[in-house]
């Protein structure tokens, strides 16, 4: 069985490294065809967090490992108000800190860590298929692990000062230049990672986002996906 499992529902994966605009327009597109939303970096974030706050050496593949399966992280689907928790405690705001910022790709690349949330993504995504009518889900993996067969595979792209500048607005942090260079950082650790490294399979329409407004985005991508469902529809009426 598929990821996507044998509900109707559709998906639409979104990979792209950081800054290409992948939560804006993942949100945007869920909101403008009521559908689910999932940011599964968040995901990583929230167990990068969990580890911290336990005082768990996060350069400790094993010790990462054997704590992976211990902490309870759930995920609201609502693209207006998504929320995040770990252990019951709402961390939207704590995980973007940048203590977890700097130690987010280490923890992601545990298989014993992408193991457990890539099981929970894929729960998520067969539930809000059969309950949502589909769901729109981000991060790094998504085409290529979490969801190969989704009916509709992005790879969002932006030149490097271009997401240099929308992570500064959105941390709020002036130092365009140290941003830039923390984003180059991140992107050869999760494009070199063993496993489930950052890469845009064949499959996937690259979308260079740097010359276009986020509703223009937005709209290439609704316009895919509601090409895909007429796709879908028209085979099952054959």
């Amino acid at each position: 069985m598929s990821a996507q499992g044998n509900a109707e529902g559709i998906v639409i994966a979104i990979d792209g490294p950081s800054g290409s605009g992948k939560s804006s327009t993942a949100k945007g597109v869920a909101t403008a065809r009521d559908l689910a939303y999932l940011d599964t970096g968040a995901m990583y974030r929230a167990m990068t967090w969990w580890m911290l706050r336990h005082q768990i050496d996060v350069a400790d593949a094993a010790a990462v490992a054997e704590a992976a399966w211990r902490p309870v992280i759930s995920m609201g689907t609502d693209p207006s108000s998504p929320t995040v928790q770990v252990d019951g405690t709402d961390v939207a705001r704590a995980i973007r800190e940048d203590t977890v910022t700097a130690n987010v790709s280490a923890v992601s690349a545990v298989p014993a860590v992408r193991d457990r949330l890539v099981a929970m993504q894929r729960e998520i995504i067969t539930r809000a298929r059969s309950e949502a009518g589909g769901i729109v889900v981000e991060g790094r993996d998504i085409t290529t692990v979490v969801a190969p067969d989704a009916p509709v595979k992005l790879y969002l792209t932006a030149s490097a000062e271009a997401r240099a500048q929308r992570r500064s607005k959105e941390t709020q942090t002036g130092d365009i230049a140290a941003t830039q260079a923390d984003l180059a950082r991140r992107d050869m650790l999760d494009s070199s990672r063993e496993m489930s490294p950052l890469t845009q399979t064949e499959d996937a329409l690259e979308l260079e986002t740097t010359g276009l407004t986020l509703d223009e985005v937005i709209a290439i991508v609704v316009k895919l996906a509601d090409e895909a469902v007429g796709a879908e529809e028209g085979s099952a009426a054959l």
